[in-house]
């Protein structure tokens, strides 16, 4: 049998990779993905508001903490909300342009948010390093031209890469072995000289990751040897728990999207994958409001009298 051929202009709707089987699993799905979303919604909600309210939180570090919780409560608005519809109503339907839209705003709002933690590391390393010029290099101009620039690279990228995935032909079909609409799924349906196409253009935006990551790096080696000649032990301790929490998120961020992107085909399974997708999609944002206010008794003391 002819397998039947696709193209781009012929595709309505793509479908979306089915939590379950039966009802059951998939209302089990629905409330366990809305008790995340709320969670996240809360969490990052709760630190915006904090921040916004509290004058003593008007400083770079809690502005470029207070856009990381808009990032992340973009991020996970962008595949959350219809996989728990899929859920709810028994379907795997997204639109061609519902894909689109979705397929964008989750790769703009991951793009903004690793560019931030490269900017939020920027600002304890100068924190900790060159306490002196601190005033100066992360001037309030400063920091809103930084965030700016974390934001407009999210968009640039985005745009880009979601214009050149949706440009290429697809020949495999319109079912999708994810919940959401991402770019190596789109590009697993696509024509294979279209695959190499898009490939090449992503190899300048690994070297942009790869360099940013460096830069975290690098910014981290500085910041422990500068801790480490502390004399007292309670600002050793300070200047940890300052920069404990960004590390973990950093981590969490970093470690799961590499594993999503990178893993071996050998170990690769539908069950992993979905496993590993909810990983890198949907706990780190729900997460992260976590992860800084627990280390954090400013923001801790901000939150109760809020």
């Amino acid at each position: 049998q002819a397998k039947k051929m696709f193209n781009s202009s012929s595709i309505t709707e793509f479908l979306l990779l089915a939590f379950a089987d039966t009802r059951e699993l998939q209302r089990l799905h629905f409330w366990l993905f809305l008790g995340i979303y709320l969670a996240a919604l809360l969490g990052n909600g709760l630190i915006i508001t904090t921040i916004a309210c509290d004058h003593r939180l008007h400083t770079p570090m809690y502005f470029f903490l207070l856009n990381l919780s808009l990032v992340d409560l973009g991020s996970i608005s962008a595949t959350i909300p219809k996989a728990m519809a899929n859920s709810l109503w028994d379907t795997r339907v997204i639109f061609y342009q519902g894909c689109a839209a979705q397929l964008f705003f989750f790769f703009f709002f991951m793009s903004a948010e690793y560019f931030l933690l490269n900017v939020m590391a920027y600002d304890r390393y100068v924190a900790i390093c060159k306490p002196l010029h601190y005033g100066t290099l992360l001037s309030s101009r400063a920091c809103v031209h930084m965030a700016a620039a974390a934001w407009g690279c999210g968009f640039l990228n985005s745009l880009v890469h979601t214009v050149n995935t949706f440009s290429l032909p697809l020949c495999k079909g319109n079912a999708m072995d994810q919940f959401f609409c991402e770019i190596p799924q789109i590009l697993k349906l696509s024509c294979s000289d279209a695959y190499l196409r898009e490939a090449g253009f992503i190899l300048p935006g690994v070297f942009i990751a790869f360099g940013c990551f460096v830069f975290i790096v690098l910014s981290y080696v500085q910041i422990f040897r500068a801790v480490l000649r502390i004399p007292s032990q309670q600002g050793r301790h300070k200047a940890f728990s300052t920069c404990l929490p960004h590390l973990v998120v950093v981590s969490l961020f970093v470690s799961t999207g590499l594993f999503a992107y990178l893993k071996p085909a050998s170990i690769s399974s539908p069950s992993l994958d979905l496993v590993v997708s909810v990983l890198y999609s949907v706990v780190p944002p729900a997460v992260n409001p976590l992860i800084y206010s627990m280390r954090n008794q400013e923001l801790k003391e901000a939150l109760w009298k809020l």
